[in-house]
């Protein structure tokens, strides 16, 4: 199979209602090999967005310093997570347990034609084709398991009192957090695949989301006005919201 990689790709961070961004967004490509990821500090925390920035960036450096195509991406994701949660830890190891900086994150990796995803909390991984959400990566928290569960609908988890509270993320505690690692799954030509933190996807209909993503060449306008309309439904008060998304090109 050509190793070589076509994709549109474009990313987008909005700070909403909040007085501070603490939303963090990587995008990285390599002639063979994607990376997308988005991080979310969080507000209840200290030092969200530092905690946000130190983890981006490490998945980045870590990407970066890794031959491409990537031998074993199911290998790198966990590799590179740990290696972000050693730093966000570090940020506040010596501070209280419940002031100690922590963040949730997806990451996505996309070669020959594949995909790999990882993720911690409640950021969000999505994969489109032709209008629909082929799969989306499941949140680590009780809304979550109640909406699998059938007990709520996604219209009731959107404004559950507990839609906020996480079970697992970066930092915090020293040990390693839960997070999910897919197998490889396949991608077509015109899927889209996206990151996003709950701000982008809290407000908006699985269904608006793969409408609103449809078009050709207009990537980055589209997660744009996803971004305005889930943030003006969320309110005054509405959390930062960011998102990075690929296309995959024919050819």
């Amino acid at each position: 199979m050509d190793a070589s990689l076509r994709v549109e790709s474009a990313e987008i961070s909005l700070c909403g209602g909040r007085s501070e961004n603490q939303d963090r967004v990587g995008l990285a490509l390599t002639g063979s090999t994607a990376l997308l990821a988005v991080v979310d500090g969080m507000g209840g925390h200290a030092d969200g967005a530092a905690a946000a920035e130190v983890a981006r960036r490490v998945i980045l450096e870590e990407f970066s310093h890794t031959l491409h195509p990537l031998f074993n991406p199911k290998h790198f994701l966990r590799w590179a997570l740990t290696r972000a949660h050693q730093a966000v830890l570090a940020l506040g190891i010596d501070r209280p347990y419940p002031e100690r900086p922590r963040a949730t994150c997806a990451v996505c990796l996309l070669q020959q034609r594949m995909s790999w995803w990882a993720h911690i909390g409640d950021s969000r991984i999505y994969h489109l084709r032709r209008h629909a959400v082929l799969a989306r990566s499941r949140d680590h928290s009780h809304v979550e398991t109640l909406l699998r569960q059938g007990l709520i609908t996604p219209a009731q988890a959107q404004t559950h009192p507990l839609r906020n509270f996480v079970e697992c993320c970066l930092g915090g505690e020293p040990a390693l957090p839960e997070m999910t690692l897919t197998r490889r799954l396949p991608v077509h030509p015109e899927d889209v695949l996206l990151v996003c933190t709950d701000g982008w996807w809290s407000g908006l209909a699985e269904g608006e989301i793969a409408d609103g993503l449809g078009a050709p060449g207009r990537l980055r306008d589209e997660l744009m006005a996803l971004a305005l309309l889930a943030t003006r439904r969320n309110g005054l008060t509405s959390d930062n919201a960011s998102a990075a998304a690929l296309r995959v090109l024919s050819g």
